[in-house]
C-alpha cells in the first residue's frame, strides 16, 4: 500500500502487503523463507507491516465488531462501572489518557485523548503453576449490559494470539534465530487486547487543532496485531520525520513492532511511532474502531540484545531490563500520567517530529 504525506503531498510512504500463509498453512521452505526475508525488509525500513493469508475467519472479525459496537453503544454511566483503577483491564472513558506521556512527551492540551477503549487479558489462573504478579495479569471485568461480549472477545484474542506467536516464529527465520527461540520469552506473555472506539457523536465540527484521537506513541511490548476501520485517523512517522495516512486494504491486519523489539535487535528493526488523528471525512466526524492485540512478552523476561545485531564500531542502544520495568514504566505514564523518564530515544523522535 502506497499512501501520501498529508503534510507533503509528493512525498509517499510504503507499508508493505505480505503474505504470510506459509507460516500457517505448511508451505515449502523456500515460501517461508520468501515470507521471512520480506518481514526482515519490512521491519528494517518502516517497522510497519499488512498482512494477508494469516487465517482469521471473517466470522471472527464480525462477531469482534458486534461486540464493540455493543458495549460502546451503552450509555457512559453504565460502560464507567467497568472501570478498574491500577491495572490494565476494562473500561477507559474519552480523554482519561494521554499516549504521549508513555514516552515523556507533554502534549501540548492534557487530557486530550478522545478515545474510549476496553481493555481484557490473562489472569493468573492462564498460569496455575506459576506465581505471577496479579497486576499485571489481572482478572477481567465485564459489562452486566452485553452478555455476549465475553465469548466474542476472548475468541478473537485467542486468534489474535495465534497470529502473533506466528510472527515470533516468522521473525526468528528472519533474524537467522534457532527455530521456537522466542517461545521462552514468550510462553507465559503478558498479552492485552484494546478495543478503541473514537468516541466523538458522528456529524459536523469545527476542529480547533488541539483535539486528538489517540496521541503519539510506540507500542510497548514485542508486536502487535491490528484490526481496523478502514476509515482515515492511523497516522505513521517515516524516517524523514513526516506523518502519513495509512488505511489497511481489504482483508489485512496492521502490525507493528513494539519497543522490546527495537531494543532486542538495537533498532535494527523499527519501533515505528504512530498516532490518531480525528476520523474527519468530507468534513464529519465518522465512527471508527480499532482492536490491538499486544504481545508483550513474559513478564519476567530479560530483554537484551540479540547476538548478531551489534555491527563493529557500534554501541548498544539500549540497557538490558524486565518486561514488568518496561511495561510498567509505559503504562504509568498513559493511563496513570506519570512522565516516562525511560524512553529518551523514542522521545527524541517525536520531538524532532513536532519540529
Amino acid at each position: 500500500m502506497t499512501v501520501t504525506s498529508s503534510s507533503k503531498p509528493e512525498v509517499t510512504f510504503h507499508v508493505p502487503l505480505v503474505d504470510i500463509s506459509p507460516y500457517v498453512t505448511g508451505g515449502s521452505d523456500s515460501e517461508k523463507a520468501a515470507t521471512a526475508a520480506a518481514i526482515d525488509e519490512a521491519c528494517r525500513t518502516v517497522g510497519f507491516i499488512q498482512i494477508v493469508g494469516h487465517g482469521v475467519p471473517q466470522s471472527a472479525i464480525d462477531a469482534l465488531t458486534a461486540a464493540m459496537d455493543d458495549f460502546f453503544d451503552l450509555p457512559l454511566d453504565t460502560k464507567k462501572e467497568s472501570v478498574i483503577a491500577g491495572v490494565n483491564r476494562g473500561y477507559s472513558a474519552p480523554k482519561t489518557e494521554q499516549l504521549s506521556l508513555s514516552l515523556g512527551v507533554e502534549s501540548a492540551t492534557r487530557m486530550n485523548d478522545f478515545f474510549e477503549a476496553f481493555n481484557i487479558g490473562q489472569g493468573v489462573d492462564t498460569y496455575p503453576d506459576l506465581d505471577l504478579p496479579a497486576e499485571h495479569y489481572a482478572d477481567n471485568v465485564w459489562s452486566a449490559g452485553v452478555p455476549e461480549f465475553p465469548a466474542r472477545t476472548t475468541a478473537w484474542f485467542a486468534e489474535a494470539g495465534r497470529v502473533a506467536r506466528t510472527l515470533t516464529a516468522i521473525f526468528a527465520d528472519a533474524l537467522d534465530l534457532p527455530a521456537g527461540y522466542f517461545g521462552g520469552y514468550t510462553d507465559h506473555s503478558l498479552d492485552v487486547l484494546r478495543m478503541n472506539n473514537y468516541a466523538l457523536p458522528p456529524g459536523e465540527i469545527d476542529l480547533d487543532g488541539d483535539l486528538t484521537g489517540m496521541g503519539e506513541h510506540t507500542d510497548f511490548g514485542i508486536v502487535t496485531i491490528l484490526w481496523a476501520d478502514r476509515i482515515p485517523g492511523l497516522q505513521v512517522l517515516a524516517g524523514d520525520g513526516s506523518w502519513h495516512d495509512v488505511l489497511p486494504e481489504p482483508g489485512a491486519l496492521l502490525i507493528n513492532l513494539g519497543d522490546l523489539t527495537a531494543r532486542w535487535t538495537n533498532e535494527v528493526w523499527k519501533s515505528t511511532l504512530h498516532r490518531v488523528k480525528p476520523p474527519v471525512v468530507n468534513g464529519r466526524i465518522e465512527r471508527r474502531r480499532s482492536a490491538a492485540y499486544f504481545h508483550d512478552g513474559n513478564v519476567d523476561a530479560l530483554i537484551s540484545t540479540l547476538p548478531g545485531l551489534v555491527g563493529p564500531g557500534e554501541v548498544e542502544l539500549y540497557s538490558p531490563v524486565t518486561v514488568a520495568e518496561h511495561i510498567s514504566a509505559k503504562l504509568n505514564g498513559s493511563r496513570n500520567l506519570v512522565s516516562n523518564d525511560r524512553a529518551e530515544r523514542e522521545a527524541l523522535r517525536v520531538t524532532s517530529a513536532a519540529g
